[in-house]
């Protein structure tokens, strides 16, 4: 796996780009609770199994909604991935719909006259192999996709991004103090934006925040647990489970390669926004 960082008028839009390469004539691994993905198959096929148990191939050109739980996937031949994690600014340009129709779901972004581009990125990706080159093609694949969002669109985004990122235990009366905006209203637009409401969102990036604080910065799960957001070690338990797939044991002493590779994008610091490395 390896991880670029998107231009500065991109980053509002997009968190890391990244390629990941398999050899193994078959792979499986788990992912964690993330926001959207667009990813092109370069080469290889497999299937994503997603937290209520439903499979579904992973189309050539895939635009994979925000996801909720961990995610399995299945590789059956050697693969290579170029990926680009999609921030609600990216989602909004991309695509536009609701992200919580679209939550752990994908969807084939190659489909008929709107897919052609997509289509074109994908084969003129094949065609490079240098990762730096392949990067630089993708950004500018991406930059000729974005439009611009009203101020009022952006003030949102901000104030619900530092919501989640600076709140140990974001409650939504903060975001609510912060926005001047209702809990019925904050719900609507955090389901539309983000794909949850506001509490699973709160679960999911407490999760990942945690996740980080043990597999990165080696903070004694055990002690996380004291900290008054949980109910006890079994809740603590239960949630990393759910949102990263691993238990907080496994992520201290024997994490995934993919979990493990996941916490690289933090190794990007401010290059990428605060949303992207912490999931």
């Amino acid at each position: 796996m390896r991880y670029f960082a998107p231009p500065v008028k991109l980053r509002a839009y997009f968190g890391s780009l990244y390629l990941f390469e398999v050899d193994l004539a078959q792979y499986s691994d788990v992912t964690r609770a993330d926001v959207p993905q667009l990813r092109f198959m370069l080469s290889g096929q497999g299937q994503y199994r997603f937290r209520d148990g439903h499979d579904v191939d992973t189309p050539e050109i895939c635009l994979l909604g925000p996801t909720l739980g961990a995610t399995r996937f299945d590789l059956t031949s050697p693969a290579r991935v170029l990926g680009i994690s999609l921030l609600p600014a990216g989602w909004i340009t991309l695509h536009g719909g609701d992200a919580s129709s679209f939550a752990d779901r994908p969807c084939d972004m190659g489909v008929g006259p709107a897919g052609e581009p997509y289509r074109a990125m994908l084969e003129q990706a094949r065609t490079i192999d240098d990762p730096e080159q392949m990067a630089a093609q993708a950004w500018r694949f991406m930059a000729a996709r974005i439009r611009p969002l009203t101020d009022a669109t952006w003030t949102l985004l901000h104030a619900i991004d530092h919501w989640l990122t600076d709140e140990p235990s974001p409650r939504i009366e903060v975001l609510a103090d912060a926005t001047g905006l209702s809990v019925r209203q904050l719900t609507r637009l955090t389901r539309s934006l983000y794909g949850a409401p506001p509490k699973l969102l709160a679960r999911k990036y407490r999760a990942l925040r945690c996740s980080a604080r043990i597999a990165v910065d080696g903070e004694n799960w055990q002690a996380l647990c004291d900290d008054g957001t949980f109910y006890d070690q079994s809740h603590f338990i239960r949630e990393i489970k759910q949102f990263i797939g691993l238990t907080p044991h496994q992520l201290m002493t024997e994490p995934s390669a993919v979990a493990a590779l996941t916490m690289l994008r933090r190794s990007l610091g401010g290059d990428v926004a605060a949303l992207n490395r912490l999931s």
